[in-house]
């Protein structure tokens, strides 16, 4: 548990850092500006996929039984990205920094970014299409 909880806290010093020293993104910046670029990607994603989900919620709103299984569903997905990101993410030294570098926020968020995005694109699909019924 408290190696998890390190991890964890390990995950949002660099963004807590370049947020408390103003760092805003830019292309075609230092990797600090980079790092501020995915995170804000990657923030864009996240709501899209709360408006998606508020959206299937409001649609589906009558069938009870629906809804309380989308929100199983969705923290079961919650659970599976933040297992996904700690394997792909793995450093032997439990210290990401070592094991990648600068550009570790990055490469983190543009990653839950993706997965974001194919999560809200599996939700778009039961809000346009239905749900197989």
């Amino acid at each position: 548990m408290r190696h998890t909880l390190f991890s964890i806290l390990l995950l949002f010093i660099p963004l807590i850092c370049s947020a408390e020293l103003g760092v805003k993104c830019n292309q075609q910046g230092n990797q600090a500006e980079l790092n501020s670029c995915a995170a804000d990607d990657f923030d864009k994603a996240d709501k899209e996929l709360n408006q998606v989900y508020q959206s299937l919620i409001k649609k589906e709103a009558e069938d009870v039984h629906f809804i309380r299984k989308l929100r199983t569903a969705q923290k079961a997905w919650l659970t599976f990205r933040d297992a996904e990101l700690d394997a792909i993410f793995a450093c032997v030294d439990n210290d990401v920094r070592v094991c990648w570098g600068s550009m570790y926020p990055m490469s983190f968020f543009a990653h839950k970014g993706n997965l974001t995005r194919q999560r809200t694109a599996q939700l778009r699909e039961i809000l346009t299409n239905g749900r197989g019924e």
